[in-house]
């Protein structure tokens, strides 16, 4: 006499949902955006008044465009990114970008109290290196 030892086939719905792998994602996707907020916001510490402009509409930057922030604070001094860096130091950083296949656009936050000429001469290296494509950052008037 054989046996079988087979389980019968439950009929019923099954009505619970793992949620655990959601929970996975949603756990990972937290700790992402907590670590890439703070990097996103850092050219933001440079304490920079930005010039006034009116409101207008703003074209959207080339996705594949790649942006470099060059600062200049109330008190004179330049950041690259959020490095600060003296005067000298720039032909050099420049001379760098020049080089690149894709040489990124230079965006440039100057404070609205500084000497004009800091900008000027800020430009005239951009132009040395032949560095064409920047941007000055503003900020629009209420």
């Amino acid at each position: 006499m054989a046996r079988t030892f087979r389980r019968r086939q439950a009929q019923h719905a099954i009505s619970e949902l793992n949620v655990t792998n959601l929970i996975d994602v949603a756990f990972t996707l937290l700790i992402i955006f907590m670590i890439a907020t703070p990097l996103i916001q850092q050219e933001q510490r440079i304490e920079v008044k930005l010039p006034t402009e009116s409101t207008r509409t703003q074209t959207q930057p080339d996705p594949k465009d790649v942006f470099q922030v060059i600062a200049i604070d109330r008190q004179g001094q330049y950041y690259w990114g959020t490095r600060r860096v003296e005067f000298s130091e720039l032909p050099a950083l420049l001379a760098a970008e020049a080089r690149k296949p894709n040489p990124p656009v230079l965006r440039i936050r100057a404070d609205w109290n500084i000497q004009y000429q800091k900008v000027v001469t800020l430009m005239d290296e951009i132009k040395k290196h032949n560095l064409s494509r920047f941007t000055f950052d503003t900020q629009t008037a209420n």
